[in-house]
């Protein structure tokens, strides 16, 4: 399996904070804001709000002086003691913050042994779930979820996939030509939003974003009820946006 070698825009967010993370951990008695700026080159434009998003992680803390130092889950991430517990709750944490902030249930789900899987998601009674009446490892060339893998994987990646489970309509709205299908995938600009217009269930609208760490394929999913597909479109972007915490959490 081969990967498409293009970055996203919460890719480059992550490269950042990466730099100002390392920036901070050289200083261990903490360092200002204005040092940060001058040691990453970083304007204040793009720093400030690093730095909020650092601290509202838990990455950073800001001390009596005004400093900043490395924060307790930057720490526990990186102590390899019950890591994987570790990386599960501080996904849960802020899967659930991203629920409640764009108004429908997430989901992360990676690309797993040539399969489709979902690994965490966060719900409520007020944001359900999809109903998964298709096995999503089955439903990728329908799904936002499975879309938004199949952009990341080259063309034999992709054949490979559709080898195994084959294409079928699922609704009325379902693509079912591959060739259609690779050419919508090949159009789909990296940093967009993948969407799925009831094109795997009838009555949901779901939304992806890439958050490609390392060698895996991943992504970031949301989903809703087809009434509320007035607001897919800007709860998308929200997602793209507040994709970088989940990516960084990975990449750590």
């Amino acid at each position: 399996m081969a990967l498409k070698p293009e970055p996203t825009a919460p890719f480059h967010s992550v490269q950042y904070a990466l730099r100002v993370l390392e920036t901070i951990a050289r200083h261990t008695g903490g360092v200002t804001d204005d040092q940060i700026a001058r040691e990453t080159g970083l304007p204040a434009v793009h720093l400030t709000p690093m730095l909020l998003m650092l601290r509202r992680e838990g990455y950073v803390l800001q001390v009596s002086d005004g400093a900043y130092a490395i924060g307790d889950s930057l720490v526990l991430l990186g102590s390899g003691i019950d890591r994987q517990q570790a990386l599960q709750s501080k996904l849960q944490e802020t899967l659930d913050r991203l629920r409640d902030s764009v108004g429908a249930a997430v989901y992360i789900s990676r690309y797993v042994d040539g399969e489709v899987k979902i690994t965490q998601f966060a719900d409520s009674p007020r944001t359900p779930k999809v109903h998964e009446w298709v096995d999503f490892r089955s439903a990728a060339h329908a799904s936002a979820v499975g879309k938004c893998l199949l952009t990341q994987l080259d063309q034999n990646g992709r054949r490979d996939h559709l080898s195994r489970h084959k294409i079928a309509r699922l609704t009325s709205k379902t693509i079912v030509n591959e060739r259609i299908l690779f050419s919508k995938l090949d159009a789909q600009p990296a940093t967009v939003p993948v969407l799925d217009l009831q094109e795997y269930a009838v009555g949901t609208v779901c939304a992806a974003v890439p958050i490609t760490a390392g060698a895996s394929v991943g992504c970031l999913a949301l989903s809703m009820p087809v009434e509320h597909a007035h607001r897919l479109r800007a709860a998308a972007d929200a997602l793209n946006r507040k994709a970088a915490p989940l990516l960084l959490s990975l990449t750590l």
